[in-house]
């Protein structure tokens, strides 16, 4: 279930994996390569939180052209 904070909406770990078709040794290598910024939010965990934006971005790069409106 996705967070909204601030008026911007996060994803969690299991989501974007789930959304995008990769699994969580991907996505941390994809952040950590510079694919795009390593996020800056985390929950009360410490659990990462991806913006909307970086799940698009992650989306296109592995075929899954379907886009998430966000606000």
């Amino acid at each position: 279930m996705p967070i909204s904070l601030n008026g911007q909406t996060y994803y969690r770990t299991a989501e974007v994996c789930r959304m995008t078709g990769i699994s969580r040794n991907t996505l941390f290598a994809m952040a950590k390569s510079g694919f795009f910024r390593e996020p800056e939010k985390r929950d009360w965990r410490g659990w990462r939180l991806f913006t909307g934006s970086q799940v698009n971005q992650l989306m296109t790069k592995t075929g899954k052209v379907t886009e998430i409106i966000y606000k």
